[in-house]
């Protein structure tokens, strides 16, 4: 038996970040598109620049610096912030996760596995 849940973070209410947004800014840094990270996570184009566009209004940082098509092709990049941001949110990640492991080993200890 194992416990699972979910980690997001809200401002007035509305979604800023959470594990599928974390996955759209990790597919773009490793492949440099907006495009391509969306197909990797199966998401339309037009839905990735809306999250991006609402997590950088919302968060009021940059997250993407992007690069214009044309003959050599465009792309896209994380900024420091957006580094900076996941670090810190895989860290909130992690410790939730800790503490929530540790309540649920204490909470169930007696039902066997």
């Amino acid at each position: 038996m194992e416990i699972k849940s979910k980690l997001w973070i809200e401002i007035d209410g509305r979604p800023v970040f959470g594990r599928g947004r974390r996955f759209l800014l990790e597919a773009i840094d490793t492949y440099g598109s907006i495009n391509q990270a969306a197909k990797e996570i199966n998401i339309s184009y037009r839905k990735a620049w809306g999250y991006i566009k609402a997590m950088e209004e919302r968060l009021g940082i940059k997250l993407i610096e992007r690069q214009a098509g044309g003959k050599n092709g465009g792309g896209a990049t994380l900024t420091e912030d957006a580094r900076e941001f996941l670090k810190k949110y895989e860290a909130l990640e992690e410790g939730v996760r800790e503490i929530i492991d540790e309540r649920f080993r204490k909470i169930f200890r007696t039902i066997k596995e």
